[in-house]
């Protein structure tokens, strides 16, 4: 039954590796950052894989782990104060496929970090409002009002830029 479990848990992983860069990316804006994000996932993953209850629950505990590593790397770094001389601007990185909205990217950057999650987690990873639920620990009705709540903010800024066509 275990080995079972950890099989498809590999399996998932490596089938869905690609998306968890793209996860980790959306949120450090960072090539290093988001490997390094997804491997200690993975690594975690693959130490507690005993604890999953029930097997059709690996997507939302493997995404829970994820946004949990995204968010501890931007509390790191939020910790450490840059010199301007020893920072290195680095290039953006585009994934084939992926397509950086750029304006709406920007508008999205500005809404709290809750709102953004749960808009990514919807719209770029084609979630349902249940798992990011589960995967947030927010109830569902509180992830119903952040995402509709910050959907209006992004229109609302959207519309300020004349960026927003009906």
């Amino acid at each position: 039954m275990k080995q079972a479990l950890y099989e498809r848990l590999i399996q998932y992983i490596l089938e869905n590796q690609e998306r968890f860069y793209r996860v980790a990316y959306s949120y450090t804006k960072h090539q290093e950052d988001a490997l390094d994000i997804v491997q200690s996932a993975v690594c975690k993953a693959l130490e507690a894989y005993e604890n999953i209850k029930n097997e059709d629950a690996i997507k939302t505990w493997f995404y829970r782990i994820l946004i949990n590593e995204c968010l501890t790397v931007l509390k790191k770094r939020n910790k450490v104060v840059l010199i301007a001389d020893t920072m290195e601007h680095e290039e953006a990185y585009y994934e084939k496929g992926y397509e950086q909205g750029g304006d709406i990217e920007q508008e999205l950057e500005k809404l709290e970090m809750d709102m953004q999650g749960i808009i990514k987690l919807r719209f770029f990873e084609e979630m349902s409002l249940k798992e990011i639920s589960s995967i947030t620990g927010f109830n569902l009705n509180t992830v119903k009002t952040k995402l509709y709540r910050g959907l209006k903010l992004l229109k609302e800024n959207m519309q300020e830029a004349d960026l927003w066509v009906d």
